[in-house]
């Protein structure tokens, strides 16, 4: 074979004909548009907030309650503060600084009742009256079971 005819026959086993890969893929996209059905999505009824007027100012309540168990355990209106063996309570001390600093910004007076169990140690009583002073509430007041 002379070197013409073997260049012209390699040039030729080089090329490959796409026609039928491109065939049988677009057969296999008709196939899975005609085949698949399409489900319509339930209603979930939401209303999204750019058509909403904003929200008004929610109001904080300005009195707080803090219930102190028989076993030392307190709680801050309902919810569990700091360890029974802390006497710091940094824990009651910064969520009532928080506390207090939202009431500032909407001008609410802040107050704390304290509401003791009468099994409960006194020490646990100014514990509690500390961790307001160190949040600066001014209006603290006991109340009874």
């Amino acid at each position: 074979m002379s070197k013409r005819k073997r260049v012209n026959a390699l040039a030729e086993e080089d090329k490959t004909d796409l026609t039928p890969m491109i065939d049988v893929v677009f057969l296999l996209l008709a196939f899975f548009m005609v085949t698949t059905n399409f489900q319509e999505e339930a209603d979930l009824g939401l209303k999204l907030p750019a058509n909403l007027p904003p929200p008004k100012n929610v109001e904080l309540p300005n009195e707080h309650v803090v219930d102190i168990e028989p076993s030392g355990d307190v709680f801050l209106n309902g919810a569990p503060m700091d360890n029974v063996n802390s006497r710091t309570m940094p824990e009651l001390v910064s969520t009532l600084k928080r506390l207090k600093a939202s009431a500032d910004r909407g001008d609410i007076r802040t107050s704390v009742t304290i509401v003791a169990s009468p099994a409960s140690l006194h020490q646990r009583s100014i514990d509690v009256l500390n961790a307001c002073a160190s949040a600066q509430i001014k209006f603290v007041s006991f109340s009874a079971e």
